[in-house]
């Protein structure tokens, strides 16, 4: 039997990217993309799909309690991944309501819509639905030099951005254990690689390298994230989807602390050898220390332990082989990027709240 997948938010980042994996995994299923298309979404991301009959776009918002009842009467998905949300924390910090409107009452209006769905189904069907939401480790806040995010730490968010995904968590628990939705949802680390919106770090220094501007490094550059290939992220869902417990959480990593100073310099240092400078100058000279972030977190790392004992699951890709794809595929794919500098976002400085 054909299964059926609702993505939110599948044209953004990691929402293209794992409708592209599913794809990958099985030809037998048909996936229904719903997409605001803001800023970061980007319809190209999945062109390869267009006009065929197993992908099904429908430019519309989460909000939209009436579209979303259609969808899921229309289609009758097996699963519903939940992409959807505003989530760049320099955006938040310049206008916070959108990320409650999209984070918190979005997803209010999905769940809601899906739990009457659900109670509609056979029971065949219903013992396969499931509810995933896509979290991340940034609503647990900011972790000293030592010790790792569990999926037992407690929620204590610094940003409007976080804040808002710390919400929206807390409402699909409680459609769990409320009502009896069937739920998941995965807090994963920083993620990186193809089809990125240059806003966020790699691709904005990457970009910024190949075009010899600035690379802004917030404060001192010594906060420190872990780095999750986009691929692995998106096999970890996969797997969750088909493997988790009902209600549960699971916290994915990928096992690379990296200060962000250091990924700069990593960026520069592969450049200046695949992609020298037109200049002749080094790109390390581009690197220059500006204003903090205002709640800018020190440090996020996640231990997976759950997932790998539980599940099975660990990364695949090491940062090193990652960070070169990632490198390769910007290079490879100027005509994407030059569109989204053209019409959309041109890699200004972002999040500089005024009083």
């Amino acid at each position: 039997m054909q299964q059926v997948y609702f993505i939110t938010g599948g044209c953004g980042f990691i929402g293209s990217n794992f409708i592209k994996y599913l794809f990958h995994k099985n030809n037998n299923i048909k996936v229904v993309n719903l997409d605001k298309l803001t800023y970061a979404g980007n319809s190209k991301n999945l062109i390869e799909f267009t006009n065929t009959e197993n992908y099904i776009f429908i430019k519309g918002d989460i909000g939209d309690k009436i579209l979303v009842n259609h969808i899921l009467e229309e289609y009758k998905p097996d699963y519903l991944v939940n992409f959807a949300a505003e989530s760049h924390v320099d955006r938040s910090i310049d206008g916070p309501m959108e990320f409650i409107q999209t984070n918190i009452i979005g997803t209010s209006i999905l769940l809601q819509e899906s739990l009457q769905y659900y109670n509609s189904l056979k029971s065949s069907k219903k013992d396969f639905f499931r509810f995933h939401q896509i979290s991340t480790d940034e609503v647990f806040g900011s972790l000293e030099k030592t010790g790792f995010f569990t999926e037992d730490t407690s929620y204590n968010p610094s940003s409007p951005y976080s804040a808002s995904k710390a919400s929206s968590d807390h409402l699909v628990r409680s459609w769990n254990r409320t009502f009896g939705l069937p739920v998941l949802i995965s807090n994963c680390s920083n993620n990186y690689g193809p089809f990125q919106f240059p806003e966020k770090l790699i691709p904005l220094m990457i970009l910024n390298c190949l075009e010899e501007r600035i690379l802004p490094v917030y404060g001192t550059g010594k906060n420190i994230r872990d780095w999750l290939y986009v691929e692995d992220h998106c096999d970890a869902i996969y797997t969750i989807l088909e493997k988790g417990t009902i209600g549960e959480t699971y916290n994915i990593g990928g096992n690379n602390e990296i200060k962000n100073i250091q990924i700069v310099e990593i960026l520069c240092d592969i450049l200046n050898d695949i992609h020298p400078a037109g200049s002749g100058k080094s790109y390390h000279e581009l690197i220059t220390f500006v204003k903090d972030r205002p709640g800018h977190d020190f440090r996020y790392a996640i231990d997976s332990t759950k997932l790998k004992k539980e599940i099975g699951w660990e990364p695949k890709e090491s940062f090193e082989t990652g960070i070169r794809k990632t490198i390769q595929w910007y290079l490879d794919n100027k005509s994407w990027w030059k569109d989204i500098q053209n019409l959309k976002y041109s890699q200004e400085r972002l999040g500089t709240y005024k009083e």
